[in-house]
């Protein structure tokens, strides 16, 4: 595996490739990444991964510095998974002016739901996901349905700026109890980690309704909140919108996502489900 630290390494890497995916990473990776890496793998004759840990979307008071940083054990994984390239920058490499004056700015969805509790992180999400696209030129990029939010606002982003990359959406990867495989979960205690799956638990309960036929979206949320927080968490929200827009969803509708993120002790847990109708 390839790897490389500057933006000219990986632009004369890139030009001899006839097709490249491309996997952006903070790293501390998981197998939901090596999914993405997987899925990437059948999608292109070649796979680079990004490993950078990018400030701009770490809000006052976040675990920036303290976020975990794990290259040694991240590229042995690479290399099992069968990534070719590996991008590994340091800050002054994509942010030589420190401050920059030109940002990605999302529209009003970046202010709702976890843009509410994050203010400025999908602006750093976006600006830096745009630069890595216009380093690295891949043909498509894989990202986790886990991080739907991001997800939408990457997809527009590509369609409004006219970016040619397909974004391909990779399922969220789970534990076996169904809590949603992130590297935030090592902030977990052991007694926490038992109690952890209760968030996707919720949503599931939630889903059932809805397929059922359950049309007062503000009652099930309510209920789930409720339940979080009879159980120790600290809810920032419970919602049901349309999947395909983030809208805030009406009754009757077919395409909804059932979106959520909570604290159970350290970390700020989310989550998601898709229900088609």
């Amino acid at each position: 595996m390839h790897i490389f630290h500057t933006i000219a390494e990986v632009r004369a890497w890139r030009r001899e490739q006839e097709s490249v995916a491309f996997v952006p990473t903070m790293g501390n990776l998981h197998e939901g990444h090596l999914k993405l890496v997987e899925a990437a793998k059948q999608r292109a004759a070649r796979v680079i991964v990004s490993i950078f840990v990018n400030r701009l979307q770490f809000g006052q008071g976040e675990d920036f510095n303290s976020y975990p940083r794990t290259f040694d054990d991240d590229c042995q994984k690479l290399i099992t998974a069968g990534a070719d390239a590996l991008f590994f920058p340091n800050e002054q490499e994509l942010y030589p002016r420190v401050k920059q004056d030109f940002n990605v700015e999302p529209p009003h969805v970046q202010n709702e739901l976890c843009g509410a509790f994050r203010p400025g992180h999908f602006r750093g999400v976006a600006t830096v996901v745009c630069k890595l696209f216009n380093i690295v030129q891949p043909d498509v990029a894989c990202f986790g349905k886990k991080d739907y939010q991001q997800l939408h606002i990457i997809r527009a982003m590509c369609a409004d700026l006219n970016i040619p990359v397909e974004i391909v959406a990779v399922d969220t990867g789970r534990a076996e109890d169904g809590l949603a495989l992130s590297s935030r979960n090592g902030y977990l205690t052991a007694d926490e980690r038992a109690k952890a799956s209760r968030l996707y638990h919720n949503l599931c309960v939630i889903r059932d309704a809805l397929v059922a036929g359950e049309h007062d979206y503000a009652s099930l949320e309510q209920t789930a909140v409720a339940d979080l927080v009879a159980h120790g968490w600290q809810v920032d929200y419970v919602e049901i919108r349309q999947a395909d827009t983030l809208e805030i969803a009406h009754a009757g509708e077919k395409r909804l996502v059932i979106l959520a993120a909570a604290r159970l002790g350290k970390p700020r847990l989310i989550d998601n489900l898709e229900v088609f109708i």
